[in-house]
């Protein structure tokens, strides 16, 4: 309408004004299959933010190529308008679905907040300053997007896990396992000693990294057992627990096996646990589940290890994911958030499930333990059950926007 309409309107807008008040402008949106976004005075438009916030499939009408005015332009609009209705009415379902699914990434991943706009903004200005590590459309246009692919960590599509299929590659066959220990080694019966010897035992394991985070000395080479792999071993600089998860240049494979010091895991079981991740190379795949839930009493969320039918996290204390959420984890991670969870001196496993879900919107992958694996882990969380409930708190009050998603399923290597 304009500022003035109302000193130039004449009787066609009062029917017009009757006709438009007769709808739901939102609820129109809302149903609505395509949406048409006309260009606005600038270039860019609200109604495009509109359509794409409801998911719908956008339509913007072709401009006249020599952007010309008067009647010959208007013509030309109005003719390719007359002939939208045929043309979407022949696109077939699935292709409209598509476009729906495509829309609801790209308003999730780059509109849906004024810092989702802020930061695009930035890395698009960052990848036409640095053309050489630039991002290209397709992790642009494919999820999770420009924001989680990061060109500082690798401008190589085939170092992140989201590519595989598009690539027609696999992740490599073997696994570093990261065995974080707190404990002094005193006795060569010590279950980190066991842990080393069955892991190592696996067909599929490259190499063994001791993060060695105790305030005791490093022990002797000859205190360690003899094994088939090479077995590092690097002492934690700062001792703290975010360490475990620093994107090591030692780990030269795609997988990282994440065990803690008194984990209890035969060869077959992390034989199995690999095999499963890699049919689903994005998440985390592992042992000990973990739920969340709304506490209506408290009203606040809720952290569980009850054993439950769904779970919505897999504890990196025996867990298996790409390395490349080592260098998410180190680098997109807000400090704040890293120095709560070393000054709990826990939640970090907690704090890499949210990493994960807020970038795949995927759930973890649970594979079924022995017995007593579960005994073991069950007596564990129990001592540390009030600062994990604590920590959880924290992290969903500030990173609340991102939420975990439950899932009702489980590898069982019944023909394993």
């Amino acid at each position: 309408h304009g500022k003035d309409w109302q000193k130039h309107k004449d009787s066609r807008c009062d029917r017009d004004n009757a006709e438009y008040e007769k709808y739901d402008y939102r609820e129109m949106l809302h149903n609505a299959t395509f949406c048409l976004v006309p260009r606005g005075r600038r270039l860019g438009s609200f109604r495009f933010l509109e359509a794409l916030q409801v998911r719908a499939a956008v339509a913007e009408p072709v401009q006249p190529a020599n952007g010309g005015e008067g009647l010959s332009a208007l013509l030309t609009i109005l003719h390719l308008v007359l002939q939208i209705p045929s043309t979407i009415r022949s696109i077939h379902q699935d292709k409209i679905l598509a476009l729906r699914q495509q829309t609801q990434f790209l308003w999730e991943a780059y509109f849906s907040s004024v810092e989702k706009i802020v930061l695009t903004t930035l890395e698009i200005i960052q990848d036409r300053i640095f053309k050489h590590i630039s991002r290209n459309s397709l992790i642009w246009n494919k999820h999770p997007g420009g924001l989680f692919v990061l060109p500082q960590y690798s401008s190589y599509l085939g170092d992140f896990p989201y590519y595989y299929a598009n690539l027609g590659l696999k992740p490599l066959s073997t696994f570093t396992a990261v065995i974080h220990a707190v404990t002094p080694l005193v006795s060569q019966s010590q279950p980190v000693l066991k842990l080393l010897v069955a892991v190592a035992k696996s067909q599929y394991c490259a190499q063994i990294i001791v993060l060695w985070n105790c305030d005791k000395p490093l022990p002797a080479k000859h205190r360690w057992p003899a094994t088939s792999v090479p077995v590092i071993v690097i002492e934690g600089e700062s001792k703290v627990m975010s360490s475990r998860f620093l994107p090591y240049d030692n780990i030269v494979t795609d997988a990282v096996l994440s065990l803690d010091e008194d984990t209890v895991l035969s060869t077959t079981e992390v034989d199995f646990a690999f095999t499963v991740w890699q049919s689903f190379p994005e998440r985390i795949v592992g042992y000990p589940a973990r739920s969340h839930f709304w506490d209506n009493t408290k009203e606040r969320w809720g952290y569980t290890s009850k054993w439950t039918n769904d779970y919505s996290m897999v504890l990196t204390g025996a867990a298996i994911y790409h390395k490349y959420y080592h260098y998410l984890y180190t680098h997109y991670l807000p400090a704040s958030l890293k120095n709560m969870v070393d000054q709990l001196a826990n939640c970090e496993d907690i704090l890499m499930n949210f990493l994960v879900s807020a970038v795949t919107k995927l759930p973890p992958i649970k594979v079924t333990q022995k017995k007593q694996y579960k005994e073991t882990m069950m007596g564990q969380v129990c001592n540390h059950s009030m600062f994990q409930q604590l920590g959880y708190i924290i992290i969903i009050k500030i990173f609340y926007f991102l939420l975990l998603i439950n899932i009702m399923y489980q590898a069982v290597p019944v023909l394993f």
